[in-house]
């Protein structure tokens, strides 16, 4: 497979699983909505859902910068780092991202902002200090690319989503408390009981099946990045080297927080073992991510 079939059928399974996604989260809101037979139920909770995700996306890059300590990086301070940077965003067409520095050992990365012209890349000094300039390359490329993917984008779409299921699973679990306890409602019979018996069990699932959905968009875009970053260096070796490296010195970093755990280059908390942690990782495993670099075919 080239590399640009392989980036077209990782963007076509990214949407899939997207569009799954949507259809999952409208039939969990119709499912609550019918239980009650109450429609503002839903117009409510995705109304809600979305002004605050969207107060969140806006103000995204100050919110990430702020919780990872990060510092702004002038061209006088890091001349290579700042060029490397530079060049890789005009081969890209992007405009020039704010480059800023996080004081933590542990070599990553980051990018954020809400769109190009917004778009921020923060790397750790532990990255400066372990990578040589290929290496170095090939890890901010991957970074560019997500910002020239329109990840952020998609990442927020995908919070909406899952903050409108969290809601919702929420309300109607403290609405039968109440209703328990203040003796509300009405009994509809044996009917009824396998109706509130089948919202239960759909209130306490769908959050998990939603972050398991979730954390799966998150490695597909992984994925995609990793092969937009070697297209755009034309040098793949580049990249897999430096998540050699990376995965050396793996976390738990300092600043590492399960919030902006998606958005660094490799995750943030460490390595994770055991099937049951890998559905809960925000990232591929490392080293399936080199076996695929070093399979790409430019």
């Amino acid at each position: 497979m080239s590399l640009y079939q392989y980036r077209d059928s990782n963007l076509r399974k990214t949407w899939l699983l997207f569009t799954v996604f949507l259809v999952f989260v409208i039939g969990i809101g119709w499912a609550f909505s019918w239980i009650y037979g109450n429609s503002g139920i839903l117009v409510f909770a995705v109304v809600f859902s979305i002004i605050m995700n969207v107060i969140g996306y806006w103000y995204s890059d100050k919110i990430v910068l702020k919780m990872a300590r990060a510092r702004p990086v002038e061209k006088k301070n890091a001349p290579e780092l700042y060029n490397i940077v530079e060049n890789l965003a005009i081969t890209a067409g992007l405009p020039m991202p704010r480059v800023y520095l996080v004081n933590d050992p542990i070599p990553n990365a980051f990018a954020t902002g809400r769109n190009p012209k917004h778009a921020v890349v923060a790397v750790t000094s532990g990255l400066l200090e372990r990578l040589d300039r290929s290496e170095l390359e090939g890890v901010l490329a991957h970074e560019l690319s997500h910002v020239g993917n329109r990840d952020m984008l998609l990442s927020t779409a995908v919070v909406v989503l899952v903050g409108f299921v969290v809601l919702l699973s929420d309300f109607f679990l403290r609405s039968l408390f109440y209703r328990s306890m203040f003796g509300g409602g009405n009994n509809r019979g044996r009917g009824g009981a396998v109706l509130m018996i089948i919202g239960i069990a759909l209130a306490i699932a769908s959050p998990i099946v939603a972050v398991l959905m979730q954390l799966a968009i998150s490695r597909k875009r992984e994925f995609l990045a990793d092969t937009s970053g070697a297209l755009l260096t034309r040098y793949p070796e580049g990249l897999a080297s430096a998540l050699e490296k990376i995965s050396r010195y793996s976390g738990p970093m300092r600043v590492a927080n399960n919030a902006t755990a998606h958005l660094w280059l490799s995750d943030p908390h460490g390595k994770k073992h055991g099937r049951i942690a890998k559905l809960f990782m925000t990232h591929p495993p490392i080293e399936e991510r080199i076996k695929r670099l070093k399979g790409l075919k430019i």
